[in-house]
């Protein structure tokens, strides 16, 4: 049996390094040019080279998103470009224009090539036409059903890839004209200013939204493989490290133990309580098992409270002196229970009995984001660069 794949997003080389740590099969990242995330950092050619080798020294892939809406003007340059990023040693390339594929398919014959959610393909004969052009992989659009996307799989033989977790679109797989027309930045071509989490005055009210709640599959993921989807995509190439280590970490938990016949409904709960905890916006399966309505946007103003779990990232472990070093991102004190978590899959729950400032000074809580803190665990545990600490209870708190 072919493991399904987890793809990741990475929107810089640390989050490269950090998803394919935590357990991602692949990432998928956007260069200089051509991608849909013109706000994100995005690699240089440099980096694309050393994302490239850091994932196959792993085993891993790395996929370029050369997806925006091509005009007239963008097309100066693609073709050098894409021989530069093939040189760079890319596995694959996500587009959303046809012209691409005969390209890319003739020239570098080792290189997938995969149809971009943004064209969005709903349905099998457009999948089966995109199969003569010599498309290596589809990814389906997010407004299909179970039963859609398992008819499909029966009547094709290319690869399919969905989305499971992240932000989704309110117009069609992403197709959207509202940030044009408001803010002037075409969201078809990497300017896309989510207009669509914008609030509005309507009437007398100024709350008015109609943004839609984030995806969550977990529950699904034994659904989607057992149909035979391919790859299991995650969305965030701007999240942080915290969040898509967490993301990334628990989604390989959950595919790994469907395939070692171990998950059980406890650990399911346990596996969506992360994700659950790890972002500020609801979540919702949208079309998957029914129609999407009402009860998965956010019509009239949303609450986000900001999440304060994320405690720390790893700096170094001292095992002589059971003391681990890191960088502070939230306050927490000491009497909180806290767990560790790593690159290898390891969870420790502990108590927070000592803390300590840069100085080694004793403290009782940790208060000034940024700085480095010291705190003791006795742990066997193999602690490396990245691995985190995250809240789970406060010392007055009963959850």
């Amino acid at each position: 049996m072919r493991k399904i794949e987890l793809l990741s997003p990475a929107g810089d080389l640390e989050r490269l390094k950090v998803t394919l740590l935590y357990g991602a099969d692949a990432v998928y990242i956007g260069g200089e040019k051509y991608s849909l995330r013109a706000n994100a950092n995005n690699f240089s050619l440099d980096e694309i080279r050393e994302g490239c080798l850091f994932a196959h020294k792993l085993g891993k892939k790395v996929h370029l998103t050369l997806n925006i809406v091509f005009h007239n003007e963008d097309m100066s340059g693609v073709f050098q470009y894409i021989d530069d990023v093939v040189d760079c040693g890319i596995d694959a390339f996500i587009v959303s224009d046809p012209f691409l594929i005969s390209y890319i398919k003739k020239k570098y014959t080792n290189c997938e090539v995969h149809l971009s959610t943004q064209n969005s393909t709903t349905n099998y004969k457009s999948i089966q036409f995109f199969e003569k052009q010599g498309i290596d992989r589809v990814v389906l659009a997010r407004e299909l059903s179970r039963d859609e996307i398992g008819e499909i799989i029966n009547k094709v033989d290319t690869d399919i890839e969905v989305f499971i977790h992240g932000a989704m679109c309110t117009c069609f797989s992403g197709r959207c004209a509202l940030s044009n027309y408001v803010t002037g930045r075409d969201a078809n071509r990497g300017g896309c200013s989510q207009v669509c989490r914008f609030s509005f005055e309507y009437g007398n009210k100024k709350d008015f939204t109609f943004a839609t709640k984030d995806m969550n599959m977990a529950l699904y993921i034994r659904d989607l493989i057992e149909m035979g989807v391919r790859s299991l995509k995650v969305e965030g190439r701007m999240r942080s490290l915290y969040y898509l280590a967490t993301v990334i970490g628990t989604y390989r938990n959950i595919i790994d133990d469907y395939y070692s016949h171990s998950l059980t409904n406890d650990k399911m709960k346990v596996y969506q309580s992360r994700l659950d905890r790890v972002a500020n916006r609801e979540t919702s399966t949208h079309f998957f098992t029914k129609k999407a309505d009402y009860k998965d946007q956010y019509y009239t103003g949303r609450s986000e409270v900001s999440n304060q779990d994320y405690l720390g990232q790893v700096i170094s472990y001292d095992r002589d002196n059971k003391l681990i070093k890191f960088y502070e991102r939230n306050y927490f004190e000491v009497g909180d229970l806290i767990e560790l978590f790593t690159p290898f899959g390891d969870h420790v729950e502990f108590v927070c009995e000592e803390l300590f400032n840069e100085d080694m000074v004793s403290i009782d809580v940790a208060r000034h984001p940024d700085s480095i803190y010291f705190i003791k665990l006795d742990t066997n545990v193999s602690i490396c660069e990245y691995s985190m600490l995250r809240l789970i209870k406060k010392n007055n708190e009963s959850r």
